[in-house]
């Protein structure tokens, strides 16, 4: 009898236990990187676009990355680059400090310092790179920033080697360096990541890719960007696909370069944008909009917060999109999968809820460690934005799905439980009336609507890729043979589903 009871105090001791790390888990669950930059400047933004840490949700991150420090070109030694907010001497904002603390709530985070960025160009980088004795004095000084800020590690953003006045042996000494400080890092577990460029000149000429996916714990790829005014013509921001197959600017051509050039799929997360970009087309009477070849002015105009010409932030366009009396119009361009609005000579290309699930959905199955976004502040942190559009395309090729006999085999082999089961908690994917149903993700916050279709996003693109994976499995098989022969359609899920690609939508109105 005293054993039985021991077992039955164990067995409710790891129970209550259990719950405490389940409780204490406040981060995603699905598994995947999710790394927030944070603009510190935007504190200094006119508000309501006034970004301070304290309007942060740290739980729908992993990581949160401090941008940014910089270097000091004469000793090669990392600094803040506004003691003001970053430290607490002469009665500083201490906005290190406050990161790191936010771990104390969340324990599941990991918060680094960036050190870089485009303001602080290349040549300083490149100099500090070059000598050992400099690079040794840098690693140094960084060891000791993140030991007396308690920060998880280090990310890199020295934009770019080789280029913007760099050197050609940049992309040497840049192996070098992280190879250096991935082993002074060892030691004391620190965490070791970089942002790198994502167009084709700059991830050849900067990047030893493979080598650098060997000492890197993460490599976060600056996915956007890829067109802007100084093209000289409309372009989208982030497109999935380029405008024609020779078109080395696009997300999916970037992600297939790194994939081929030795870097790990799982240290790879993909970069995506918190932000879009302004246009002012050169003849205001165009009726037809083209990427690639309608042209537009030098420079674009400017969003009411963040005050940059060219660029404005999610919540910049939110609240251009939620005034009632605006005259902005809304498209959708199928090729690069970027929404974009128009207002006469105003157009704005950026980044909705809905491509940025379709870029979720590309990065999971290709088997990529995670996302990245740049960045949190430009999120629609206030909660003005109303996105009901976002899962469309899972929903579309969950419709091709359900009737698929394949798929039903698969659904039976993998056990996916009814709804009846799990209630109105656990997977999107369950069956309802033995037919495979999709129950779509409900907003957990009233604000930062595109965070939360980023982790959405994942969890519904993982349970997806589980199915498909099976199917895939069957007809390699050949298990469906016998599925055929019982009177089902005997058409492939490679037609049904991913044939579908997005053009069943153009008939839909948004």
């Amino acid at each position: 009898m005293n054993v039985l009871c021991l077992i039955f105090l164990v067995g409710v001791a790891a129970s209550v236990h259990g719950q405490t790390l389940v409780e204490e888990v406040k981060g995603p669950k699905h598994g995947k990187k999710v790394v927030c930059y944070i603009a510190t400047w935007a504190v200094y933004r006119p508000d309501p676009g006034r970004f301070s840490l304290e309007d942060l949700e740290p739980a729908l991150c992993t990581h949160l990355v401090y941008s940014f420090a910089g270097l000091n070109e004469t000793s090669n030694t990392i600094k803040s680059l506004d003691p003001w907010q970053d430290l607490e001497t002469d009665y500083g904002k201490a906005g290190y400090k406050r990161l790191v603390a936010m771990k104390n709530k969340y324990p599941h985070l990991k918060v680094t310092l960036a050190i870089g960025g485009w303001n602080e160009g290349s040549p300083r980088y490149s100099n500090m790179a070059s000598k050992a004795e400099s690079r040794a004095a840098f690693i140094k000084s960084v060891l000791l920033m993140l030991n007396n800020y308690k920060f998880d590690g280090l990310d890199l953003d020295w934009e770019y080697p080789t280029k913007r006045d760099g050197k050609p042996y940049d992309r040497e000494n840049f192996v070098l360096l992280v190879k250096e400080l991935s082993e002074a890092f060892e030691p004391h577990g620190y965490i070791l990541t970089a942002a790198l460029g994502a167009g084709k000149s700059t991830m050849e000429t900067a990047y030893d890719l493979a080598k650098l996916s060997r000492y890197l714990d993460l490599i976060h790829m600056m996915c956007y960007d890829y067109h802007g005014t100084w093209d000289g013509v409309l372009g989208a921001n982030a497109p999935l696909k380029g405008i024609n197959d020779n078109d080395t600017l696009s997300v999916e051509w970037t992600v297939e370069y790194l994939l081929a050039h030795g870097v790990s799929p799982y240290k790879m997360v993909l970069g995506l944008p918190m932000y879009g970009r302004t246009f002012l087309l050169t003849d205001p009477g165009s009726r037809v909009l083209e990427y690639g070849s309608t042209p537009v002015k030098a420079t674009g105009f400017k969003g009411p917060y963040t005050g940059e010409a060219g660029f404005m932030g999610y919540n910049e366009i939110c609240a251009e999109t939620m005034n009632k009396s605006s005259p902005w119009v809304y498209h959708w361009h199928e090729q690069s999968a970027t929404p974009y609005l128009r207002d006469g000579e105003k157009v704005i290309s950026y980044d909705n809820g809905r491509s940025i699930a379709i870029k979720v959905k590309m990065a999971i199955d290709k088997g990529l460690g995670g996302l990245m976004v740049w960045s949190i502040d430009t999120d629609d942190f206030r909660g003005n934005c109303n996105e009901t559009d976002a899962y469309i395309d899972f929903v579309e090729r969950h419709r091709r799905m359900v009737n698929d006999p394949v798929v039903n085999k698969a659904v039976r082999n993998l056990n996916i439980p009814d709804v009846t089961l799990v209630g109105s908690k656990g997977p999107a994917y369950v069956l309802q009336d033995n037919q495979l149903h999709l129950r779509l993700p409900q907003p957990k916050y009233t604000n930062y609507a595109l965070m939360q279709t980023i982790n959405d996003a994942i969890t519904l693109a993982v349970e997806e890729k589980k199915i498909l994976d099976e199917v895939q499995r069957l007809e390699s098989d050949n298990e469906v043979r016998s599925e055929k022969d019982k009177g089902g359609n005997g058409h492939s899920l490679r037609s049904s589903v991913i044939g579908i690609v997005l053009c069943a939508l153009v008939a839909l109105k948004f």
